[in-house]
C-alpha cells in the first residue's frame, strides 16, 4: 500500500494502524535497553569468592570481603578448663571450636582428663595428637570424694557387692546356703545365687553337684566350683507322718505320687523301704532313687 493511499483510508482504520506502529517500536526499544544492562562491564573488578583465600600480599589472605592476616599457632602448656580464648586461638583452634568450649564449661562440664579434650567437635586426631603434650588438667577439678580415705565399713561393703571370685581349683560348699558365697563362683551372679539357696531349701540340701542342672539354664562351667561336704547332711522328710499337701511339696515328689503314698499307707500301713512303691506307677525307679536319701521312715 502507497502512503497516499494511507490517507485515504477511513480515520478509524488509519488510527489502528498508527496504535500497532508504536507498540512495535515501544517493544524494541525495550528489548534493545534490556539486553544493553545484561552486559556486565569490563571494568567491573570481580571479587574472589570467601573460601577461596586468594593470596593479597605476604603473610594475609584475602576472604572476599577484608583482609585477614594469617594466624600463627603456638604450642604452650594449657587448662582446658580455665584458658581463655585469646590462648585458645594463639594454640591453632577455630573460633566455633572456642566458642563451643565456653558453652560446655558455662553448662558445668568439665575436662577431668585429658581424653576428655578429645570429645571437642571438628579436633582432628593430628590435632589432639599435637595438643596432647601441653594439656595440663590442675588437681582442683577432679572429684572431691578422691579426698576421703576408704574406710573399712565402705570395703566390706564393697565386697558384698562385688565378691571376688575364687580361683580355678577351688571350690565352694554347696550346702552353706548363703549367697555371697554362691556368687564368689565364676558365672554365677544374684540371679543364680538366689535360685541355688531356693531350690536348695526346698530339696532340704544338696546330695550331688548335679543336682544343680535341675535348675533352668543353669551355666555348666560353675558347676565344677562347687562340692559336696561330706560331713553334711539333708532334712528328711517322714514319710510315714507327713499329710498329701505336705508331702508334694518336696521337689522330688508330685500331687500323684503324694496320693499313691497315701493310699498305700492306708492299704498295707507304713512304708518301711521305698522299693516297696516300686510296682505302683507312679514310681519308677530313677523316681525311687533320686529319692531316697530324703526319706525317713520314722513313725
Amino acid at each position: 500500500m502507497r502512503w497516499r493511499q494511507f490517507f485515504y483510508l477511513r480515520k478509524s482504520d488509519r488510527q489502528v494502524i498508527l496504535v500497532l506502529l508504536v507498540v512495535v517500536v515501544v517493544a524494541l526499544l525495550v528489548l534493545f535497553f534490556s539486553q544493553k544492562e545484561s552486559i556486565p562491564s569490563t571494568k567491573t573488578a570481580v571479587t574472589p569468592p570467601a573460601s577461596s583465600g586468594v593470596q593479597t600480599s605476604a603473610g594475609e589472605k584475602s576472604s572476599g570481603y577484608y583482609r585477614q592476616p594469617e594466624r600463627q599457632v603456638e604450642r604452650f602448656v594449657f587448662d582446658p578448663n580455665t584458658a581463655d580464648s585469646t590462648q585458645l586461638l594463639r594454640l591453632g583452634l577455630q573460633d566455633w571450636q572456642v566458642r563451643n568450649i565456653y558453652k560446655y564449661r558455662a553448662a558445668g562440664g568439665i575436662y577431668r582428663k585429658k581424653e576428655d579434650f578429645a570429645r571437642l567437635y571438628g579436633l582432628t586426631v593430628k590435632q589432639y595428637r599435637e595438643l596432647e603434650p601441653y594439656i595440663q588438667i590442675s588437681s582442683d577439678y577432679q572429684p572431691a570424694s578422691t579426698l576421703v580415705k576408704e574406710t573399712s565399713f565402705e570395703r566390706d561393703t564393697l565386697h558384698l557387692k562385688y565378691p571376688q571370685k575364687v580361683a580355678e581349683g577351688e571350690h565352694v560348699d554347696l550346702n552353706v546356703m548363703d549367697t555371697t558365697a554362691y556368687r564368689t563362683v565364676p558365672g554365677i551372679g544374684s540371679y543364680y545365687a538366689r535360685r541355688i539357696q531356693q531350690y536348695g531349701q526346698r530339696l532340704g540340701g544338696y546330695v550331688s553337684v548335679n543336682q544343680l542342672d535341675e535348675i533352668e539354664d543353669f551355666p555348666q562351667d560353675a558347676k565344677a566350683y562347687f562340692s559336696i561336704d561330706a560331713s553334711s547332711s539333708v532334712q528328711k522328710i517322714y514319710i510315714n507322718r507327713l499329710s498329701l499337701n505336705e508331702l508334694k511339696r518336696h521337689p522330688y515328689i508330685n500331687y500323684y505320687q503324694a496320693k499313691a503314698i497315701m493310699d498305700y499307707r492306708r492299704q498295707n500301713g507304713a512304708v518301711h523301704d521305698l522299693q516297696e512303691l516300686r510296682l505302683l506307677r507312679d514310681f519308677p525307679p530313677e523316681a525311687i532313687e533320686r529319692l531316697r536319701p530324703y526319706v525317713s521312715y520314722d513313725e
